[in-house]
């Protein structure tokens, strides 16, 4: 990209966002620290950002409020970075658009190498798509203006439902296994850990069908995987 990656730090523990904003100046990124979630709504509203760094506990604006505001208005890779360490927290948040989740106290050199993984994904993804245009049913994707729109319903997709969606729809006949979705749209090597893959596939098929109740659009291939449905 010719212009800089820009990643937005909202963290209200000052020790916590400096050490954040340094593990992204090593990696070559320029970070915008925020120390509440007022503060972060006013960056997201004034300019775009290509990754968002969200603590959950904030003064002003709890992070899942911030989170569901940036997924209503933009696919940016979002990585919750928390001391919650419920389960059903994560499986909230990822289930509601984050990216990723990481507990703290958090490996210095894991953050920075999850940064670089999803930065990676989405940069490439948005950056030279190879058809304009993809048709199937009554959905549309326009690979230019990242719009998804389905019964004539424009869809707010994230990164990861966006990319999936994508992926099954440029090898319509392919059934795509739970490894072959995560090594393509995360670009990580896959552990047997489904729930991720569940979680973002349910997130999409659920507002495939919000749109069109009437139609179907992935069907689960038991044993196998998914694919686009004929």
């Amino acid at each position: 990209m010719d212009q800089p990656i820009k990643i937005l730090v909202v963290e209200d523990d000052n020790d916590i966002n400096h050490l954040l904003c340094n593990i992204i100046r090593k990696s070559g990124y320029f970070p915008q620290a925020a120390y509440s979630g007022t503060e972060a709504m006013i960056y997201l509203e004034r300019q775009d950002w290509d990754m968002v760094l969200l603590d959950l506990m904030l003064p002003g604006m709890t992070g899942e409020e911030i989170l569901t505001n940036i997924i209503n208005q933009s696919p940016v890779p979002v990585i919750i970075i928390s001391a919650k360490m419920e389960q059903q927290t994560k499986i909230d948040a990822l289930r509601t658009g984050a990216d990723d989740y990481i507990t703290k106290p958090f490996d210095i050199e894991e953050v920075s190498a999850r940064i670089d993984s999803h930065l990676r994904r989405y940069l490439r993804k948005f950056e030279s798509p190879k058809i304009k245009e993809l048709r199937h049913k009554d959905i549309v994707v326009d690979n230019e203006a990242k719009t998804v729109r389905v019964n004539g319903i424009e869809l707010t997709l994230t990164a990861r439902e966006y990319a999936i969606l994508v992926l099954l729809l440029t090898s319509p006949v392919k059934v795509f296994t739970k490894a072959n979705l995560f090594e393509s749209v995360w670009n990580e090597d896959f552990h047997g850990d489904d729930n991720t893959i569940n979680v973002h596939m349910s997130n999409l098929r659920s507002k495939l069908t919000k749109a069109n109740p009437t139609e179907e659009y992935i069907e689960t291939i038991w044993g196998m995987g998914y694919r686009i449905k004929t």
